[in-house]
């Protein structure tokens, strides 16, 4: 199970695997790779919580194996 991470790390797993952006939208920032676009959450301050993180590596298409080891 992948742990709770901040928004910087987020970004940065993403610009790994390679996404564009963050850009702006009207309540959360996403980010582009293709046809694929994710929404950035904005957790003011606190981690990511593990159900966002495991939302978000869902919508990849990626093991939280390959999650966990980025």
């Amino acid at each position: 199970m992948p742990k709770p991470v901040s928004r910087r790390v987020l970004i940065e797993k993403l610009k790994v695997l390679g996404f564009d952006g963050p850009f702006i939208a009207t309540k959360h920032q996403f980010m582009i790779r293709g046809n694929h676009k994710i929404f950035i959450p904005n957790p003011h301050g606190k981690d990511i919580g593990t159900p966002l993180v495991m939302q978000i590596i869902h919508q990849l298409g990626m093991s939280n194996k390959e999650w966990d080891e980025m």
